[in-house]
């Protein structure tokens, strides 16, 4: 479960947030080469706005956006 205090965030930040890169320039270059599904479905975008209860499964570990 990932909190946050804002309306959403993006799938660069939820990355750096848990620990999956240290920098934004690692999630710009690497984002591409990662197994990433938000709700289902596939998804490269950094800057795709994550909002409370979406599901996201990276490389296979599952991530719930909460409020």
């Amino acid at each position: 479960m990932t909190k946050i205090h804002t309306d959403y965030i993006t799938l660069g930040q939820l990355l750096k947030v848990e620990n999956i890169f240290s920098t934004g320039g690692e999630v710009k270059m690497l984002i591409s080469t990662l197994d990433i599904k938000v709700n289902g479905e596939n998804e490269n975008r950094r800057g795709r706005k994550l909002y409370p209860n979406d599901e996201v499964v990276v490389q296979g570990k599952k991530f719930k956006i909460e409020k």
